[in-house]
């Protein structure tokens, strides 16, 4: 497997996250085979608690079945996936997952859809709290006044923050997320990108450690602006990782400065060049 760090001189401002005894995800030797085609071949990366992470990759590299794999819809053909030092088995409460497609029943309110979540996942609330916490992570979101309202009644991206909050309000420690803001416009896109810095970040003031976030995205721009760490995929069938770049940029962090950031266009210029003429797709 070629697997490196990006690390050229330049202005740091923000050091990656030290490595600790237990990493939150640690991921050795992973494969993952359909039949013949193989979509992922020796996948090995770490993840430190409270990091955020984006994967980046042309269609097809395999970003989605790896993701898919820590959120144990996917069994690895071989290889093996940790969370916390436990072996990931299945799905469980411990990671959320949001798509891009929402994925809300359309037969239930917001409100509803947030609480069939929270009952689900945690069974230990009484139904006073349960009710509580999705009215908080509503509040949290900016659709209480909409909590009544089916996800037929809604835009595109508030169907979004719903999804968003159901993810939250179970209190994950990972947070999976499958290009959530891909089909959305540049204006709403931009909001919830802020939206979903501002509840990772407020998680961390409150609580100490911010969770863990796990993102596929085809944007460059999104993945520099939201990451600590950017994952950088070879093209499939048997995509490996490429190369890690640590996101050393400072947070909180400002569109308009960041644009002008030497860091900030060094990183991009790289991403450009691996995407667009290094792992450029042939003709």
């Amino acid at each position: 497997m070629t697997l490196s760090t990006f690390s050229e001189s330049g202005p740091q401002t923000r050091m990656p996250t030290p490595p600790s005894a237990t990493p939150a995800l640690n991921i050795e030797n992973v494969h993952k085979s359909f039949g013949k085609y193989v979509a992922l071949e020796d996948i090995s990366l770490q993840i430190e608690p409270g990091e955020f992470v984006c994967l980046i990759g042309h269609s097809g590299c395999g970003k989605s079945t790896l993701l898919n794999l820590i959120a144990g819809l996917e069994k690895p053909s071989s290889g093996d996936l940790r969370l916390f030092g436990h072996k990931i088995e299945g799905p469980g409460p411990d990671r959320a997952m949001v798509f891009q497609n929402y994925s809300l029943l359309p037969w239930l309110t917001v409100f509803q859809n947030v609480l069939e979540a929270v009952r689900a996942a945690l069974p230990e609330l009484r139904g006073l709290e349960q009710r509580a916490r999705v009215e908080e992570f509503l509040e949290m979101v900016g659709l209480s006044v909409h909590s009544h309202k089916r996800p037929s009644e809604l835009s595109g991206g508030m169907k979004q923050r719903v999804a968003i909050a159901r993810a939250l309000a179970i209190h994950p420690k990972v947070l999976l997320l499958d290009e959530p803001f891909g089909a959305l416009d540049a204006i709403t896109k931009g909001k919830l990108q802020d939206e979903l810095l501002r509840m990772w970040q407020l998680e961390a003031q409150q609580g100490g450690q911010a969770k863990n976030v796990v993102m596929v995205t085809h944007d460059i721009d999104e993945a520099l602006y939201l990451a600590d760490k950017i994952v950088v995929m070879s093209n499939g069938p048997r995509g490996r990782i490429h190369e890690v770049l640590n996101v050393t940029l400072e947070r909180p962090r400002d569109r308009a400065r960041l644009v002008q950031d030497p860091e900030y266009l060094r990183l991009k210029a790289h991403l450009l060049t691996l995407l667009s003429v290094v792992l450029a797709h042939p003709e």
